[in-house]
């Protein structure tokens, strides 16, 4: 099978260069496609130098759209996604490719304790992880990495769902669990990156809020629903209860608590079959 790697980069002039040669140097790579996405510095020159073909946004569309211009254009069976930033370690891909000839579908670099950027960042993937898992009742070690292998014509199947953002990981993984696809994990060990990041901390604190619903609505939104939907039921029927025994008598916040459960239930019912049609495939 044909291996393509596809390392999105903006302004990675400083650690390009390097990340391409310790690629080559494996040996078992079919092509490098680096994807310029908008950078203001050389990292176009020191790409192409080392010897990878480089696609150029003509402005930055994000990580995400990088994803998925390289995912378009990578002639591999297998394509290999990472950072151009020195943080993974081509020396893991072989690991990553084993997996991928055992069976797998996707094969997920699961970064291990203290490879995280920041405690704070650490704290919201552990809260990631434990969320993908409910929702997927599989074992998540890690939903956000960035490091991973899949097989080039199931990833496509789902280009249409991925975000132009950073939270791209997050939505490739749970398309892969609902429809039923084999993924596993790979411990690794992500090294600090070379060069500045791209995360602003106020935008990823927003960006965790939205990646916590986008995880319920891609998978199960039902399992996200109905939890709320039974709490308010539960306080609907304990208001009743207690009003009547005192007052002998329905009160209008026993019926707003029972309709606002039964909203809630349809919304995630409706949902639901919904998110069952994003996945239909198509003949």
């Amino acid at each position: 099978m044909a291996i393509s790697v596809v390392l999105p980069a903006k302004n990675e002039s400083g650690a390009i260069g390097q990340t391409i040669e310790r690629i080559q140097k494996l040996q078992i790579v079919d092509e490098i496609i680096v994807i310029n996405d908008g950078s203001i510095d050389n990292t176009k020159d020191i790409a192409e130098k080392a010897g990878a073909k480089v696609i150029s946004h003509p402005y930055s569309k994000g990580n995400g759209a990088a994803i998925k211009t390289g995912a378009r254009n990578a002639v591999g069976d297998i394509i290999v996604f990472m950072d151009a930033d020195g943080q993974h370690d081509p020396q893991d891909i072989p690991r990553l490719l084993t997996e991928i000839n055992q069976g797998y579908d996707l094969v997920v670099g699961a970064r291990q304790k203290g490879s995280q950027a920041s405690l704070g960042r650490g704290v919201a993937n552990k809260l990631y992880n434990n969320l993908a898992t409910y929702m997927t009742e599989h074992k998540v070690e890690d939903l956000t990495s960035g490091f991973r292998a899949v097989r080039a014509e199931k990833f496509r199947e789902f280009l249409y769902l991925l975000p132009n953002g950073f939270s791209y990981p997050t939505t490739s993984t749970m398309a892969f669990f609902r429809a039923g696809y084999s993924v596993t994990y790979v411990p690794i060990h992500a090294a600090k990156r070379i060069g500045s990041s791209h995360i602003k901390p106020l935008k990823d604190g927003i960006r965790f809020f939205i990646i916590i619903f986008k995880i319920a609505t891609l998978f199960s939104p039902l399992k996200m629903f109905l939890p709320f939907a039974m709490l308010l039921f539960l306080l609907a029927t304990s208001w009743y209860g207690y009003t009547l025994y005192e007052y002998q008598r329905f009160t209008n916040m026993s019926a707003l608590l029972f309709t606002g459960s039964i909203m809630i239930f349809l919304m995630g019912l409706i949902s639901e079959q919904i998110t069952a049609l994003m996945y239909k495939k198509e003949d």
